[in-house]
């Protein structure tokens, strides 16, 4: 079991802001801007395109959903959807909150948030479902 499995799994803790059945939507903790969110499928799948069709569309409309309250939460221009990652073998996407495309820059410093910061963030966007 991969680290995103766990984590889906409650075996690792997160900062859960959104689930169902097929997939799991939790705070990044190496966020690059506040409202930053990771979405993964609950089956282990390396590559966001190795999905059946079906599957990748409800993946989607499961982001959508987040991307929206993420939206809600923190007033943005646009809410991106970014799919990369090599360090953990297993698909995801990250929604990030941006008013401009500097939000969305994985090489800049990322923030330093405390344990109850990453609470308020998460039930933030959760009271938005």
């Amino acid at each position: 079991m991969d680290i995103f499995s766990k984590i889906a799994a409650g075996e690792i803790p997160s900062y859960k802001v959104a689930e169902n059945d097929e997939f799991y939507a939790f705070l990044d903790i190496n966020p690059l801007v506040e409202g930053h969110t990771l979405v993964i499928p609950r089956r282990e799948v390396d590559y966001f395109f190795d999905m059946s069709d079906d599957e990748l569309a409800r993946y989607q409309q499961f982001a959508k959903r987040v991307a929206i309250a993420i939206k809600k939460a923190f007033p943005c221009k646009k809410v991106a959807q970014v799919v990369l990652g090599l360090e953990v073998a297993h698909a995801h996407i990250h929604l990030i909150p941006m008013q401009t495309e500097a939000d969305a820059d994985f090489r800049r410093e990322k923030l330093k948030l405390s344990e109850q910061e990453f609470a308020a963030i998460a039930a933030k966007i959760s009271a938005e479902l």
